[in-house]
């Protein structure tokens, strides 16, 4: 028992320690074991969670730590005060974490890599964190009434609420850093897309250009009256950071779905020229094979019919001014093709009448 109970005040410094500039001195190797110290604590909750007398002693010893007065180290954890709170201590550790600026590159990339390994990462534990993540977000949104609304009426995030989680954690750190310094948020997402599971990280992205924006008494609680940033910045952040980057824009456009493409590109139409130049390049490289009766590609590399038709479809399916926009873009290229009105002359001849638009 009493080495239980000085690991459990072990760990409340340490999760004290986690929201202070002191994490600079973290490498990955420590945060390693903290997530590990946190995920024993987390078993230890679990299993002692009915044994009275454990669970007594436990609440006690934290009790203890908010009665004394003049402690040299650092203040036991706020949110670490009761038994109950041993259920989710990682959570807040990682949470912590990630919006503490002052964590090194390497560790904060190690505590990424910890929490979000990725597709194909088959680990219990770290599928039960994110888990527990995910919850633990929602427990704190539910307070913010119009978010979660404007979450429920969004299909594209609905349909992964760790997703959710990862893009709101993004949208935290891009925040903080840049209170820290004005390149910090391009140089930080630089850094995420060289060392992290690109695919993912850009469904990361297009999950975080979709969170709906906070109300403005909301902006102010989460970010202090008086600050300097707005919660805008986050995504605009992320905008110019991928309109600056033309190879990184290609890969958000060409791998992610065309739904979610879609909704992004709504939402910010700032990406609608970019969007649309580039499936008109996509298109441009297709040549019809008379035999085949088909638009094809002479390359690899080429975007095939079905995946540019699926695209503009997606386009086309968007309420205005989106969708109209797409139309006439469409019917502008058919008349610089020469204003076919027949079918294999023309690729954006052929992409109307597949969608059922008057040509």
């Amino acid at each position: 028992m009493d080495s239980l109970l000085e690991q459990l005040d072990r760990f409340s410094e340490v999760l004290a320690v986690s929201r202070t500039t002191h994490v600079s001195t973290w490498d990955p190797a420590t945060v390693r074991r903290a997530l590990q110290w946190a995920g024993y604590l987390r078993h230890i909750h679990r299993r002692f969670g009915r044994h009275a007398r454990i669970r007594k002693a436990l609440e006690q010893r934290l009790q203890n730590q908010w009665k004394q007065e003049g402690d040299s180290g650092p203040a036991p954890a706020p949110d670490l005060a009761n038994f109950q709170a041993l259920g989710h201590c990682d959570q807040l550790l990682s949470l912590r974490l990630l919006a503490n600026p002052a964590l090194g590159d390497a560790s904060f990339h190690c505590l990424l890599q910890q929490l979000f390994p990725g597709p194909g990462v088959p680990d219990a534990e770290e599928e039960a964190l994110q888990g527990s993540l995910t919850r633990f977000a929602r427990c704190r949104a539910a307070a913010h009434m119009l978010r979660f609304h404007a979450y429920r009426e969004n299909p594209v995030l609905q349909k992964d609420s760790v997703m959710k989680t990862q893009a709101e954690l993004l949208l935290r750190r891009l925040q903080e850093v840049g209170e820290a310094e004005a390149e910090g948020p391009g140089r930080l997402l630089s850094r995420l897309w060289e060392r992290l599971p690109q695919n993912n990280f850009l469904k990361v992205v297009a999950a975080a250009l979709l969170l709906p924006q906070a109300s403005p008494r909301l902006q102010e609680e989460e970010l202090g009256v008086g600050s300097p940033k707005t919660p805008g910045d986050g995504r605009q952040e992320l905008l110019r950071w991928l309109l600056g980057k033309s190879d990184i824009v290609v890969a958000f456009c060409r791998n992610l779905p065309a739904e979610l493409l879609t909704s992004v590109v709504g939402r910010h139409p700032e990406l609608s020229p970019v969007y649309l130049g580039l499936l008109t390049n996509w298109g441009r490289q297709l040549h019809y094979d008379l035999p085949k009766g088909l638009w094809i590609g002479t390359e690899p590399q080429d975007v095939p019919w079905e995946e540019l038709f699926s695209r503009f479809q997606s386009l086309c399916q968007a309420p205005p001014p989106l969708k109209d926009e797409v139309l006439t873009a469409l019917k502008s290229y058919k008349a610089q093709d020469g204003d076919f009105e027949v079918p294999g002359l023309s690729i954006w001849t052929d992409l109307l009448l597949a969608l059922g638009s008057p040509v």
